[in-house]
């Protein structure tokens, strides 16, 4: 089913309190009248994010659940669920960044759907992009059109995971932030920094350079 002709009723947010997820919710709240999110405790050394969409989810008077997903940090030692193991921010470009946490974005899209169900709610809205692919498996369209279908077999439910980051670079993705009115916000209330420094973050880490990279572009670019 085309995801543009569905109900707009309801919708869930997979959200991190991060800038790409916090953007996707503002898009959420202009398009569907009751809109949920979620959140993942899995033991992230940014773990502060948590907080982050607490403060956001309030803000936005949005109903915000967190799920304990402590199994898989025991099962995808990295360094985002390590402490004492340093984010490689200079990572070969032909290997994967050791910040990649397998099978993150199945298992959380996978227990989203599970809760959704529950509720009447069959769309499902994650900030995955394939233009900031950055070596994660997990973030290409590829991937999620075939989980889309795989939950739709395994809970007999018409779900519809929507994108609208995938084919945005980080550039475009603060000028939907602007253009929803949350520019402020997803700059000084986000946090997507590795090392769990809210807004600007550290600066050093991959992602707080592409964030401050793609925020420049957009400076340059839209303003």
């Amino acid at each position: 089913m085309n995801c543009n002709t569905r109900n707009k009723d309801a919708a869930l947010v997979v959200f991190s309190g991060g800038q790409d997820s916090t953007t996707c919710l503002l898009w959420a709240l202009k398009r569907y009248r009751e809109v949920v999110a979620v959140s993942f405790d899995y033991g992230q050394r940014h773990k502060a994010e948590l907080g982050c969409a607490k403060e956001i989810a309030q803000r936005l008077e949005v109903e915000w659940h967190v799920m304990d997903m402590s199994l898989l940090n025991q099962l995808a030692p990295n360094s985002l669920t390590r402490s004492g193991i340093e984010v490689d921010e200079n990572a070969p470009e032909d290997a994967p960044p050791n910040s990649v946490v397998d099978g993150r974005n199945m298992l959380f899209l996978t227990f989203a759907a599970v809760f959704a169900k529950q509720r009447g709610i069959t769309d499902l809205i994650t900030g995955v992009s394939q233009s900031d692919f950055s070596g994660y498996p997990d973030c290409r369209d590829v991937f999620i059109k075939s989980l889309n279908a795989t939950l739709n077999l395994a809970m007999d439910t018409t779900f519809c995971i929507e994108t609208p980051l995938m084919w945005l670079d980080k550039a475009d993705t603060w000028k939907l932030a602007a253009d929803l009115n949350g520019l402020d916000l997803v700059r000084d209330m986000t946090l997507t920094c590795y090392n769990g420094i809210k807004g600007d973050g550290c600066g050093n880490c991959p992602s707080c350079r592409l964030r401050r990279q793609g925020y420049r572009e957009f400076l340059e670019r839209y303003q």
